[in-house]
Formats: structure tokens, C-alpha cells, sequence
């Protein structure tokens, strides 16, 4: 649940920023207790904008702010 709900916030978050933006929740099954969050670009490369991987304990250290996933976003796209 926790997941779900971190992921729903970024998502709205990176929606916000950029309207045209189409957001995927978990297009492939993902890895157990981890959070990331990654930009695929139209020439099919990937860049990972979080990771929560290696983060935590405590557990909410494993999740970004929204606001700072969307400043990712923004740098990687410039």
C-alpha cells in the first residue's frame, strides 16, 4: 500500500509538471521493497530520475519527494 500511494503521488506530480507526460506505474513487474523511478526517452534509452535502493533504514527513506523527481525530470529533459 505504501508503495502504491508514493507511487500515485509521484506520478501526479510528474503529470503536473509536464501535462503531455505519459506516466507508467510498474510497466514490468518490479523489484521487491524497492522504489525507483526512471525516464524513458523516444529513442528508447533509459535514465533513472530516483532510486531508493541501498536507502532506509528508516523505511521512508526508501521514497523521493514528489517535488524532487519532477526537478530530476526537468534537468534530464534540458
Amino acid at each position: 500500500r505504501v508503495f502504491g500511494r508514493n507511487a500515485a503521488a509521484v506520478s501526479e506530480a510528474l503529470r503536473g509538471a509536464l501535462a503531455h507526460l505519459p506516466v507508467d506505474i510498474n510497466p514490468r513487474p518490479p523489484r521487491r521493497n524497492s522504489f525507483e523511478v526512471s525516464l524513458v526517452k523516444k529513442d528508447g534509452s533509459t535514465v533513472e530520475l530516483w532510486s531508493g535502493i541501498g536507502k532506509g533504514p528508516p523505511r521512508k527513506l526508501k521514497f523521493p519527494q514528489p517535488e524532487a523527481v519532477v526537478e530530476a525530470l526537468k534537468s534530464s529533459l534540458a
